[in-house]
């Protein structure tokens, strides 16, 4: 009896870890991916910002000014379109993600339930045939 607990038991605790593991390989995925998604944000805005700084430093009478301030807001309006894009994107791997991660989790009380439930099956037959 011991040795049937503990192998169950084991058989559990190894379920268990193995999903942490794909709870957490999901998890690390969603989070490159992300980072990925901000990373290419943040270089496009620098480069976006670099290339106005240049114009602004050529900038030598009223009327270029006049053209980089149109070519700011247009500059802004870009990055903030941008931006908004991004953030989409970064809640679509937020809950793809989430979406994964209760799978497994479903999965797992599948499991346990199935786990469970056998054993009792096995002690109810047991019992009725004795009858």
């Amino acid at each position: 009896m011991t040795q049937q607990l503990n192998s169950q038991l084991f058989s559990y605790a190894k379920q268990l870890s193995e999903n942490a593991f794909k709870a957490h390989a999901l998890t690390i995925k969603g989070l490159e991916q992300v980072a990925e998604l901000q990373l290419a944000a943040l270089e496009k805005q620098a480069q976006a910002t670099a290339d106005f700084i240049a114009q602004a430093a050529e900038v030598r009478d009223i009327d270029a000014l006049r053209g980089l301030w149109e070519k700011g807001t247009s500059v802004s309006r870009e990055q903030a379109e941008h931006a908004v894009s991004v953030t989409k994107e970064v809640v679509a791997v937020a809950q793809k993600t989430a979406e994964s991660l209760n799978a497994l989790l479903q999965e797992q009380q599948k499991a346990a339930n199935e786990a469970v439930a056998a054993p009792v099956a096995a002690i109810k037959k047991a019992a009725a045939s004795t009858k």
